[in-house]
């Protein structure tokens, strides 16, 4: 099993257990997600769309309505591909990214002339994209809230009441179970987003990119502020939690390069949990705690694992 980092500066690959730190795949802009359906492997970049059909070794640029690609989806996997943009649009395709249709729905929400911050050029992007199963997909806007379409993204339903509307990423647990990850908070649904309860303190570090789940553990990090924060005198000043009743109670634990390195990424190979760094490093949760197995020059952004 191999490690694909999504990078300031592209896709890196690597095996965990090989000393050789990852190498460069994919020469790209920003990578904002990596994420695996099948045999295909999406790159969601500010410079566009990749795929890549031989688990990241390789990779081609897939033609979309906007340049800037912040999330994708396939769901279901095989069938329908989705993508979520800046400025904060969904588009869907049902033959491989060939041809594409607006989510025009989206844009007639309530909310939608108040999705905007001026850090973001005074837009917003989606975020996140998740199956919540089915036709069930939810889509996580930052700055703009976290939203539900049950027919496969011709319609929309807002699911923003009771969560911070600075969303970076949607975590499905189960059909009705979401963990929201936000720039002041992190937030858990058990009925669709219907209400939200915030899990965290609301202490000094409030700022979470994203959580993961596995083996019945939730992982989550925070950092002290905003990336516009982390050249300051303490860094990141961030932190590493871990729950295992769900996120009721995040106990903190010790990682290799904390309190500086902040944890934006996870992904789980050969039943191992992985998590990239702001400072980008490669953490490997090991029996007595996380300890760094490989580097690259920048951010690691998302994490894949694929064969």
């Amino acid at each position: 099993m191999n490690l694909l980092l999504g990078a300031r500066t592209g896709v890196f690959r690597g095996d965990p257990e090989a000393a050789e730190d990852p190498v460069r795949v994919l020469d790209s802009d920003r990578v904002l997600r990596v994420r695996t359906f099948g045999p295909r492997v999406y790159a969601a970049t500010r410079g566009g769309l990749y795929r890549s059909l031989d688990s990241g070794r390789s990779w081609t640029h897939i033609e979309t309505p906007r340049p800037e690609v912040y999330s994708v989806l396939e769901a279901p996997v095989g069938e329908r591909l989705y993508i979520g943009t800046h400025p904060a649009h969904i588009y869907v395709s049902e033959d491989a990214g060939e041809t594409w249709d607006g989510c025009e729905s989206l844009q007639d929400l309530p909310s939608r002339e108040e999705w905007y911050t001026p850090r973001h050029r005074n837009e917003s992007h989606v975020r996140a994209l998740r199956s919540a199963g089915g036709e069930r997909v939810v889509a996580g806007i930052e700055v703009g809230g976290v939203h539900l379409s049950e027919d496969g993204g011709e319609t929309w339903t807002e699911r923003r009441q009771g969560v911070h509307d600075d969303i970076h990423h949607v975590l499905v647990r189960s059909v009705d179970e979401w963990v929201a990850s936000t720039g002041n908070g992190l937030y858990r649904t058990r009925d669709s987003g219907r209400s939200w309860t915030r899990l965290d303190d609301g202490g000094d570090r409030r700022y979470f990119r994203e959580a993961f789940a596995y083996d019945g553990r939730l992982y989550a990090a925070a950092a002290a502020g905003p990336p516009a924060t982390w050249d300051g005198p303490k860094g990141t000043d961030a932190a590493l939690y871990e729950s295992c009743d769900g996120g009721d109670t995040l106990e903190p634990v010790e990682y290799a390069g904390s309190p500086g390195g902040f944890v934006l990424s996870w992904a789980a190979a050969d039943g191992e949990v992985y998590a990239g760094t702001t400072d980008g490093l490669l953490l490997h949760r090991e029996a007595d705690g996380w300890f760094g197995v490989g580097s690259v020059p920048a951010e690691i952004g998302s994490l894949a694992a694929v064969e």
